[in-house]
């Protein structure tokens, strides 16, 4: 689906009767040992039990390719909170921007084994390796020789094996944004959604939504009232002996798309099949961060298991081995949504909102005034509703969330909605549809602070 043809802008949407589905989880691990872990449990933060805000912002939008990043030497992820109380200060003080990537890294796709033996040789060493339905050789981290940079690492890997895609190990957040920037008083942020027409639960039942929707973020609290028996599935992608991630963020945003309609917290969708992938990790103090190669690995499982659309409330730099998966991913007639970021209007765009196969969604309230931490550009495909929005908390209660991570799971319930009710129409067709519902924000046309316009629930079901 190509950026040109995502005039997604005016939606119409119907909400539906829950249906309770007993939730059910395994823990297994991937023969290949690469640390597929299904969560069988969940216990809520201690430092998160009011469902409040924070984090200050997504990951910066700069690129690091070069040697000289804010760290230096070989590690993962692990090492940002293996290190001593010491040695954590003297980063602290050495830089105040955290890490764009994993230091001494680079991962692959599309490198052979005879590639990969070339360069073991050389001084390289396989850190992991999981198979790939998108690539038949699956992707693989390699921790770079001593002395080396990484962008001199990049390259002798990407020659290695010809057609081999090879960049560093970026980092992404989850898009936080604010704990609320709209006031609450008479359940006004409850209603948020009325302010594009949102249909109340029960009413026009023949709008159904396609199933499984895909999701990747933070860990999530499944005993949370609004998603006790929610047909909800959560995977794991870290090794067993890294700290879980937040519960804030993926909470919130799951119980926005499905939560139960009798809850405190009601899902914009009912009777929905949500599959979500916690790709981050805890590292140092509360920050959540997920490695590129967890993000491909996690998109790639969401493509096998069929799911119509993938909701992506995170950002990050530009990525050689996230885009192409994005790519392929997008030729499998599954469509992808993004948020676009809350790093300011002025900042440059985010990943992987930018890349021209996903729907790119910024925050608007509810008199559709932009988020003012909202990012822009002419990448920018349509915006909804996000300050304000009335979510679950980690624990249990709600609370009113601000960020376009927000706003992104409005146009996914959007998207799968008219799955179901187009099933003969491509990705493309789709976009061409709503885009004769859209409301026109700002400029006449396609701008870069509200892309198309803004989402409007009122339409879609009689189109």
């Amino acid at each position: 689906m190509k950026k040109r043809l995502l005039r997604l802008t005016a939606l119409s949407i119907c909400g539906l009767a829950p249906v309770s589905v007993d939730l059910s989880y395994g823990e297994s691990r991937n023969p290949d040992g690469s640390g597929l872990i299904f969560v069988s449990s969940a216990h809520a933060d201690d430092d998160d039990d009011d469902g409040g805000g924070g984090g200050g912002g997504s990951s910066r939008g700069s690129e690091d390719r070069g040697s000289s990043g804010n760290w230096r030497g070989n590690g993962n992820l692990f090492d940002l909170f293996r290190r001593s109380p010491e040695r954590r200060v003297e980063t602290r003080r050495a830089s105040t921007r955290r890490p764009s990537r994993a230091p001494g890294e680079i991962i692959a796709l599309s490198l052979d084994d005879a590639g990969l033996q070339r360069l073991t040789a050389d001084g390289f060493t396989i850190r992991a390796r999981a198979p790939l339905e998108i690539s038949a050789t699956g992707i693989v981290k390699l921790g770079v020789p001593s002395g080396m940079s990484l962008e001199d690492a990049r390259r002798q890997v990407a020659s290695a094996t010809p057609g081999a895609i090879a960049d560093l190990n970026h980092y992404f957040e989850p898009n936080q944004g604010d704990a609320s920037s709209a006031p609450c008083a008479e359940g006004g942020c409850a209603l948020v959604r009325d302010a594009i027409g949102w249909p109340a639960p029960n009413t026009e039942r023949a709008c159904a939504a396609a199933g499984p929707i895909g999701l990747i973020d933070t860990a999530i609290n499944p005993a949370h009232p609004s998603l006790k028996d929610v047909k909800l599935d959560i995977i794991r992608l870290a090794e067993t002996q890294a700290p879980e991630s937040g519960r804030q963020h993926g909470t919130a945003v799951a119980a926005l798309i499905a939560g139960r309609q009798d809850s405190r917290a009601p899902g914009l969708l009912g009777d929905t099949h949500l599959i979500a992938i916690d790709a981050f990790q805890r590292t140092t103090g509360e920050t959540d961060l997920a490695e590129t190669y967890n993000l491909v690995r996690a998109i790639d499982l969401l493509a096998s298991r069929k799911v119509t659309v993938i909701n992506m409330s995170l950002s990050g730099p530009h990525n050689l081995l996230l885009e192409k998966t994005v790519s392929l991913v997008s030729e499998r007639n599954i469509i992808q949504v993004a948020a676009a970021g809350n790093d300011g209007p002025r900042a440059k765009p985010v990943y992987p909102a930018a890349y021209p196969e996903m729907i790119a969604v910024t925050a608007v309230d509810r008199n559709f005034k932009p988020y003012r931490r909202a990012g822009r550009g002419d990448h920018i495909d349509v915006a909804a509703l996000g300050t304000g929005v009335w979510t679950a908390a980690s624990v249990e209660g709600a609370a009113p969330r601000t960020g376009t991570s927000f706003a992104a799971p409005f146009v996914t319930a959007a998207v799968a909605i008219l799955r179901t009710s187009h099933p003969q129409m491509s990705p493309d067709e789709i976009a061409k549809l709503v885009t004769d519902t859209a409301q026109d924000l700002g400029k006449p046309g396609k701008d870069p602070v509200f892309g198309w316009g803004v989402l409007d629930a009122r339409q879609l079901c009689r189109s």
